[in-house]
């Protein structure tokens, strides 16, 4: 979700913290999967939280990226690990909430192959128009949409991705002419909206955060209940208007069905630790994203809440990718 240049310096930091003494730690490495390369969004989340939980489990945690199919390659790895206790997953949006609806066939079943040990942090998501759009606010947007001949085109991530689906239901819910253009990232996106390629786009607060500086883009709302303490000028669409509208996208973090109770207990402990460490949560902070501290129990529930969401948008939409 973030781009390879705004995090050479953060996953290079990550990379180079200090190892953890396996003369110190109790049993064998924790292996943490992620299903997306190294330096990206993910990655850096993982290794800023795995350094802390580390230390709790008095453990060393070691990172093994499985990128590839929208998480499915790391999911389908960690569905099949019999390697109970030993192996924890950034299981997101994607694996949770939205592939078992954007494929027809998948090699593990989302609510049965994990056990929740807590949510890490979401990515609040932002509606951005480039300089050349005579709008500052959803107001002046709508306006200007309903006013062209086509369908206003905009931009996100990838087709299924957290940016699409929310504009997906922004499109529902406000009723106005819009078309999808999918790219291959936020960054390539973001490129041809500085361009006036396509005028709009949804973001990432991560990927959007470099180009607020120079005043690039203009940011017409966020998908989130209330305004962010890092973007406290940005107002939320609810404030404007458009009511009951959020959207995210989020990780948390999971084992596989079988793990015995005493682990997951051990590593949602260690895990509400960390995210509760000063300089934990201002590293995430830092990057543009929010943590989001809870139980096992929490996070089961927010993540059916969340399929049964974006599940109906993504049927409504009528979104596959196979």
């Amino acid at each position: 979700m973030i781009n390879r240049k705004q995090f050479l310096g953060l996953a290079a930091a990550s990379l180079a913290l200090p190892a953890l003494n396996p003369a110190h730690a109790q049993g064998r490495p924790l292996e943490w999967v992620v299903g997306y390369a190294a330096g990206g969004g993910s990655d850096v989340v993982a290794r800023t939280v795995a350094e802390a939980m580390g230390r709790s489990l008095n453990r060393p945690i070691v990172i093994n990226n499985k990128p590839g199919a929208g998480t499915n390659i790391a999911a389908d790895y960690v569905a099949r690990s019999k390697d109970y206790g030993n192996l924890v997953f950034t299981a997101d949006f994607a694996t949770l909430a939205a592939n078992p609806f954007l494929f027809s066939k998948l090699s593990y079943d989302a609510q049965k192959a994990f056990q929740p040990v807590g949510l890490l942090v979401r990515f609040p998501l932002f509606l951005v128009v480039g300089a050349q759009v005579p709008a500052d606010d959803f107001k002046g947007f709508a306006a200007w949409a309903r006013a062209q001949k086509d369908p206003v085109s905009w931009g996100s991530a990838g087709p299924g991705s957290p940016h699409h689906l929310v504009g997906e239901l922004f499109r529902e819910q406000t009723g106005l002419a819009l078309q999808h253009v999918p790219y291959r990232g936020a960054a390539p996106a973001m490129q041809d909206v500085l361009a006036g390629q396509i005028p709009a786009m949804w973001i990432d607060s991560a990927t959007l955060l470099p180009f607020l500086a120079g005043k690039k883009v203009k940011v017409i709302g966020v998908a989130s209940a209330k305004r962010l303490d890092l973007l406290p000028e940005v107002p939320t669409f609810a404030e404007q208007g458009l009511k009951n509208f959020e959207g995210y996208a989020w990780q948390g973090l999971v084992v596989p069905t079988g793990t015995p109770p005493e682990a997951t207990a051990a590593f949602a402990d260690a895990l509400q630790q960390a995210l509760a460490a000063t300089p934990v949560r201002a590293r995430l902070q830092a990057l543009g994203v929010e943590p989001m501290p809870g139980t096992p129990e929490q996070m089961a529930r927010f993540a059916a809440a969340e399929r049964e969401k974006w599940g109906a948008v993504i049927q409504r939409a009528g979104v596959r990718l196979d």
